[in-house]
Parts: C-alpha cells; structure tokens; sequence
C-alpha cells in the first residue's frame, strides 16, 4: 500500500503545486495536440495519451484531496476530445472513483484511535484493514457493530485537510486571471461559496446530518436508497453508514440489459431533481462512484433499484433562489426570451447594466436546458454532455465571448458541477425519455406521473407523513 500522505506546511504546498503542474503540463499538451490534429485531419498518437492519462492518474492518486477529486470529475465527464481519446482518460481515471491508492492502513488506524480515543477494535466488533474503496479526502473500510449490522466506516486521510485548504488556497491566485478572463464575475462569493462547500466535505459529522436529512426524506422510497447513518459513531473524521451490497456504476453499464440502463438513468434523473424539487436539498457530487445499483427484486416493484452515496458536498437552497431558479427555468421552458433574459439578470448571471447579445446568452442557456426543452424524448449522449461543456470552456465557442461578460452567482457553483456530471452520467447511459414530462412532476402539482416509476412514486409521496420541507 502507499504510505505516502499530503504534503504538510509551505514545502508541502510547493510540492503538490509542481506535481500537479508537471502533470498538467504534459495533460494539457495531450489535450491540445488532440484538438489540433481533429481539426486539421490528423491522427491522434494513442499510446502518448495513454502514458499521459497512466501518469495523471498516479499524480492525482498519489495527491489525494481536491488534485484527486479533479481526476474523479474528469474520469466521467464528456471533455471536448475526439472519442476514442476521451475514452483512454475515462478508462486510466476511473480507478480514481473506486480505487484509488490506498493509504497506509497505521496511519488510519491512529485517525480512528484518536477520534474514538480506543483502537478500532474496540469500538468494531470486526475491523477490515484493506479499504473496500479508497476516495478522495478518505477511503472506505468494511466493519461489523456488536449486534451484528454489517457498516461502512469512512476515515478521512491524516494531513487531507491542510492539503485540501492548501489547494484552495492556490486557487485563490488565479482571481486575478479569472478576472481577466471574465471581468464581470464576481469572484469572491464564489471563493466563499467554495471554502464553505470544502469545510463541509472535511467535517464528516457534517456530512452525517446531511446523509440523515437524504435518509429521512427518501425513506422506504419504492427504488431510490439512501443508507442509513450510525448517528452515535461519527465522528469529524470517522463517519459509519450501513452497508449496502451493491453493483458498482461502471460493472453495471458493462453488463445491463438496454431496459436496466433505462430504469437507472430515470432513477438518477429522478433522485437529481426531486431532491431539488421536493427539498431543495441538492447532492452536488454525481460521480459515479456514488451509484451502487441494488438488483432485480429489490424495489417495490421488482426491478433494480439504486442506491445514492457520499453527502460531502450537499447545498440546500433558500426559498428566495429556489423561486428564481424556477423563473429561469419557466421562461426557457416557454421559448419567452425576455422573460428568460430578464430572470437571468434577476437571477446575478446578467450584471445590472451590462450590454450583452441578448440573443447568445438566451441560445447558451438554450443549451444546457435542452434535455428539458427540446422535443420529447430527449436523448442523452456523450456528444451532447462534450457540447455543453465546450459551448462554455472552448475559447472558439460562438459563446465565449459573451460569456466573458456573465457572473456565476455563487449559489449555482454546485449546480453547474452536477450538470455536467448528469449530463455525462445519462449520456453513459444513452438514456431516452420525456424529461420534461418527468422534471414537471416535482414543480407543477397538476402534474401526471410520466412513467411507471413515476406512478411508484407518487404513491408514495402521497402517503409521506409528514412531508417534509415542501418548497412553498
């Protein structure tokens, strides 16, 4: 196993900063000799991207924290790259989701005696050394509790935190070229938003409240699943959950029947924006590491079922932004482009007395509203996920330059991070549906269920009592 932790104090930081950038230099090049030879015809070399990815992965492995959880993003999300080339990232990041390199089993042990102030033997009735999966602030063990429940015990790595604040504070020195790259952002809020948001991932009896508030709300849900905690067991970096048995995101899609793949992606679609809908509670890491799909026989009505893990980064929204994010949503819906526009500027994305190409801007959030608002069916595919992330970071985009003009208000910085993610995850998934009819279930109470799955569930929001936190 590696023993190799997160570098600690100024030469820790210096040493994460020039491990990442060697590896980015070379990923970088990657990417943009790749985008060069698609556009003049060329040939893409596969065995250099292949050591390039092989590298990256072991940088980011290797560094844990916010460096690794950059790799899980990128393990599944559509990049703008020809496919076979995205496929070769895809495949040597994806180990980052699952099965990162494990850290020194002493070292976890100290973090648990230190939080239990007792060895782990004495708290567990049976302690796995070997992580059942090793992610990127901590890894995963398998235990027994003395009346004999089977739990997962998270232990976070020993140094993470500083290296993750470390990381975030290397961020901070982007501002000035952020703000040079779009002068109208608002950058602060949106560092605020991000240490708020890291604070939470850190803080695992943080993390076990939110769990407990998903846990609560979808309790005996007919084939959405969230385990349950062990309340009086997590600690600030030690949180236990049930175990669930389950099948992994990636051995799923590998095997499943076209109709299993189908039933999986409306439940992922569902759990995204009822929980929104519903709560206004959002889980703002849609990796697939955090899927395990339960089988055939486990839900109410007999099929598959899906299980929803890891609440470190969960953001419950005011009533005040759930309405403006419902406006938005309701002009773009209505092809109302000035109503859509205005919302927008209502909504912190439109700076008060910028002069923008209101037509570029309503077409950009056109875009990412598509699977919505388009024609039903809609059909998720990993060239609609590359197009929305291109349409915002390729600096050929017919967007760019009005997005320069745009500000990101700071409640939407997770929002943005599960649409991408979504859009891959479905796109994986060449997931096909009425969206709309579906996303209207959870904001229009005259609402028919869609589906079958939507019947099941609106059954069993009728009979929730009490129903909790409904928007008003």
């Amino acid at each position: 196993m590696a023993s190799n932790g997160p570098g600690k104090g100024l030469g820790g930081r210096v040493r994460r900063g020039s491990q990442l950038a060697r590896s980015g230099v070379r990923g970088a090049s990657g990417f943009a000799t790749s985008r060069a030879r698609r556009i003049t015809g060329g040939e893409d070399h596969g065995r250099a991207h292949e050591l390039w990815a092989a590298d990256l992965a072991d940088v980011l492995g290797e560094m844990k924290g916010a460096a690794m959880k950059l790799g899980q993003l990128l393990s599944f999300v559509d990049l703008d790259l020809p496919p076979e080339v995205r496929s070769i990232y895809h495949d040597a990041l994806s180990q980052l989701r699952d099965a990162a390199p494990a850290f020194d089993p002493d070292a976890i042990y100290q973090v648990l005696e230190q939080e239990y102030g007792a060895p782990p033997e004495a708290v567990f009735a049976s302690f796995d050394p070997e992580p059942i999966a090793a992610a990127s602030i901590g890894q995963v063990h398998a235990a027994k509790l003395d009346d004999g429940r089977e739990v997962v015990v998270k232990v976070q790595y020993p140094g993470v935190a500083e290296a993750v604040r470390a990381d975030l504070r290397n961020a901070t020195s982007f501002a000035p070229l952020a703000r040079f790259i779009s002068p109208n952002q608002e950058i602060e809020p949106l560092l605020d938003e991000l240490r708020e948001r890291v604070d939470d991932e850190l803080d695992y009896e943080r993390e076990a409240s939110y769990q407990r508030a998903f846990a609560t709300r979808y309790e005996d849900h007919p084939f959405i699943r969230v385990p349950d905690i062990v309340g009086d067991l997590c600690r600030e970096r030690v949180l236990v959950t049930e175990h669930i048995h389950g099948t992994r995101f990636s051995e799923f899609t590998d095997q499943a029947t076209q109709s299993d793949r189908q039933r999986v992606a409306e439940i992922i679609f569902r759990y995204a924006f009822g929980s929104i809908g519903r709560f206004r509670l959002f889980n703002g890491d849609p990796h697939p590491g955090n899927y395990l799909i339960e089988p055939e026989g486990s839900a109410a009505d007999g099929g598959v079922r899906v299980a929803f893990l890891d609440y470190g980064s969960v953001k419950m929204f005011t009533r005040e932004r759930y309405a403006s994010m419902r406006a938005v949503e309701h002009a773009m819906a209505s092809a109302d482009r000035g109503s859509a526009v205005a919302a927008l500027r209502e909504a912190g994305f439109v700076p008060p007395n910028a002069a923008l190409d209101e037509d570029l801007v309503y077409e950009w959030f056109l875009l990412y509203t598509q699977p919505v608002v388009a024609a039903q069916p809609f059909t998720f595919t990993p060239d609609f996920a590359a197009e929305v992330i291109r349409s915002t970071t390729d600096p050929r985009s017919p967007y760019s330059d009005v997005l320069r003009q745009l500000n990101l208000p700071s409640d939407y910085l997770l929002l943005n991070r599960i649409q991408w993610g979504l859009n891959s995850v479905l796109g994986r998934l060449h997931a096909r549906n009425d969206w709309r009819a579906i996303r209207d279930e959870y904001i229009d109470p005259d609402a028919v269920p869609a589906t079958e799955l939507g019947e099941l569930d609106a059954d069993w929001w009728q009979t929730r009592t009490p129903r909790v936190d409904p928007p008003a």
